[in-house]
């Protein structure tokens, strides 16, 4: 059996989810967590398997996700639907609920958080609403763990019974109600060849869903005696197609909750939410506000918490180094394969590695702002900005992911409703800088700026943010000219972020850094190590030999970045590495340098000076990101073409930009 889950965002899907299967899939808070559809087999339940689609609003496909869930269960035809539904706010999320009977599937509509309802004075009155509805109805409370058992056990009866919807005409008597069941006649026997009710598909033929009119494959008649129908019907009830349908749904919706529903007064979390956001979310305080609790993440990051706690790492892992040294020394190991495991895998691994309690503190306090409902409120503070440059407020979100990692950030630009929007944002995420860059911050600061590492790292991450505005504005007048889509998210209550959401994004960042560490990286090191010891004739050279295949790669561009105050071939070999895993680039130097973590900011001095130093920090700030990031890109625009030119312009404006950030240090400094 495949449960197919399906709701609005907010609403408790991925909590139910995690409740039903106990799957470790964070909680998030914001539009855009979920973008592809996960799996997972239900506890209790033998061969059973729910889905959990996209969070949407509607199942009109004009974004990627709403085509994620609609195709789904169109095409994969799940053996039932779980609505999952916020008893608090019922009206809205029944419109969806409505779209969903239309498409004649069995289902059953779980109404969640109905404690805080029946805590603010609110009830629903479940028998009459599955009444009305013609669905079974349970109430739950997915973060307490109420009511899912009924869910479960009301869900597999429905499954094994195949109990389509008792209704799922929802129009009275007029102009929307002649339209729908004209259309319906039309498109009868089509619908019945493609396996979708005939109601479902009228309604998706008045609003226009082209995949599923190509599918019915109607003839030239037909869709001029649908066209009449509808122009009928937009000329007496003196609205357009989409806005009748839409009137259609809310006037039903409204007419069952006035029967089934008593409304919650005003929660206490609501009530302070809304003092709260009269300062984060205020005219002239939201943006200062969310820079200084940024600089505050960054200052705990930096220097007091994370730093101290990567320090301690690092130490440990230069004991582990020279005790293994020391031990292949007395066991006799090849000189050669003894530099592969010191110089090659310790040097390079180990000293990425150190930089994961940076991680894990960062996404600490990240998942505090995310659970907390804070970044909701960011994504609606940028959407008056964000539309001066051409993007609307939801373009934030994946933005906003980019800060973590570009991968799950331009795999997120699907959420976007707009092709437009969505092209353009993916090519502004990866100014956004990745945690994958904290390592070569880390060490630059240590090295250069000891003292103002909180500065110079607030610095950097406003600048990139400051390019890929400029970037915006040029691609807004150029290449992607036009208007954003407008914009609407919902901005839950403020509320305590949950533990275990926290140390869930905290393990989901810390095994991913583990993983490149073991995978990319290690094999990166390795190659590393065997072109900067072997010649064009794979014989055995010393380290710093300029005769090595290292060496003779970085010598040859390396005049490609002597403007930028950097020309040293072990800097410019450690930004192409950098291409394969921007933490590669740390680690490359320590191999080249032949040192250890604690020792690299001091072996680092030597290379760089302040002024060059702010230069190349500039540079691995907005080069091209790494080559996973690239393949995504690839795979989102579906061309290798434009792929080559995104990559190729990235690198462009990272040089320009560095090359200035040389000129001005030259004068300030």
């Amino acid at each position: 059996m495949v449960i197919a889950l399906v709701g609005n965002q907010n609403c408790g899907k991925t909590t139910l989810f995690n409740q039903l299967t106990g799957s470790n899939q964070h909680v998030g808070n914001f539009p855009g967590v979920t973008v592809e559809h996960k799996m997972g087999e239900i506890i209790g339940y033998k061969n059973y398997s729910l889905v959990d689609l996209p969070g949407i609003y509607s199942i009109r496909p004009y974004s990627g996700e709403e085509k994620v869930t609609r195709n789904f269960i169109i095409d994969k035809k799940p053996d039932a639907i779980i609505n999952i539904a916020d008893a608090t706010n019922i009206e809205r999320n029944l419109y969806l609920t409505l779209q969903l009977i239309e498409m004649g599937k069995p289902m059953v509509l779980a109404l969640n958080m109905m404690d805080e309802l029946l805590g603010n004075h609110g009830s629903v009155d479940i028998s009459k609403l599955s009444e009305r509805l013609g669905i079974p109805v349970v109430p739950i409370s997915a973060a307490k763990n109420d009511g899912v058992d009924e869910l479960m056990r009301v869900v597999s009866e429905t499954a094994q019974a195949r109990l389509k919807p008792r209704r799922i005409d929802f129009c009275s008597a007029g102009p929307v109600h002649r339209c729908i069941h004209t259309v319906s006649h039309v498109v009868e026997d089509h619908a019945e060849r493609i396996g979708v009710p005939s109601r479902f598909a009228a309604t998706r033929v008045i609003e226009q869903d082209e995949d599923i009119i190509n599918s019915l494959k109607l003839s030239e008649n037909e869709l001029e005696l649908i066209e009449h129908a509808v122009v009928e019907m937009e000329t007496e009830s003196v609205l357009d197609r989409n806005a009748a349908l839409a009137d259609m749904r809310y006037r039903f919706i409204e007419a069952v909750c006035s029967e089934c529903v008593v409304k919650a007064q005003e929660s206490r979390e609501a009530q302070r939410s809304v003092k709260i956001d009269k300062v984060l979310t205020n005219k002239y305080l939201a943006i200062p506000m969310f820079i200084a609790i940024m600089a505050f993440i960054f200052w705990m990051t930096f220097s007091v918490v994370g730093q101290r706690l990567s320090d301690l790492l690092g130490m440990g892992i230069d004991k582990l180094t020279v005790l293994v040294d020391n031990a292949l020394t007395a066991y006799g190991l090849n000189p050669t394969v003894q530099s592969l495991v010191i110089d090659g895998i310790f040097a390079g691994v180990g000293s990425i590695l150190s930089f994961l309690p940076i991680i894990v503190v960062l996404f600490f306090f990240l998942a505090i702002l995310e659970d907390t409902g804070y970044m909701s409120r960011v994504a609606f503070v940028m959407d008056k900005l964000l539309r001066k440059i051409g993007l609307s407020g939801r373009s934030f979100v994946p933005m906003l992911i980019g800060f973590g990692c570009s991968v799950p950030a331009i795999m997120a630009t699907r959420t976007l409703s707009s092709e437009r929007d969505r092209k353009m944002t993916m090519l502004l995420i990866p100014f956004m800088s990745c945690s994958a860059k904290i390592p070569i911050y880390a060490v630059f600061t240590a090295a250069f700026f000891p003292n103002n590492g909180a500065l110079v790292m607030t610095l950097l991450y406003l600048g990139g943010i400051l390019v890929g505005i400029i970037a915006a504005m040029v691609l807004n007048k150029t290449a992607f000219s036009g208007n954003p889509v407008p914009f609407v998210m919902e901005l839950p209550n403020y509320r305590m972020p949950s533990l275990k959401s926290v140390l869930l994004l905290m393990w989901e960042k810390a095994w991913d850094f583990i993983r490149r560490a073991f995978t990319i990286i290690f094999v990166a090191t390795i190659v590393i190590w065997f072109l900067q010891h072997f010649d064009a004739k794979l014989n055995v050279v010393p380290s710093d030999s300029t005769t090595s295949l290292l060496s003779i790669i970085g010598m040859w561009m390396a005049p490609v970045f002597a403007p930028l105050g950097f020309a040293d071939w072990r800097v410019v070999t450690s930004l192409v590495t950098g291409l394969m895993a921007k933490e590669s680039v740390i680690s490359t130097l320590g191999v080249l340098l032949n040192v250890g973590i604690d020792a690299l900011p001091g072996a680092i001095a030597g290379l760089f000076t302040m002024r060059s130093a702010l230069s190349f920090l500039t540079f691995a700030l907005l080069y091209t990101p790494c080559v996973a990031a690239i393949s995504t890109i690839k795979r989102e625009l579906g061309s290798t073409v434009k792929t080559i030119g995104v990559v190729v312009s990235q690198c462009c404006v990272a040089w320009l930009t560095a090359y200035i950030v040389y000129l001005i240090a030259g004068i300030i400094l």
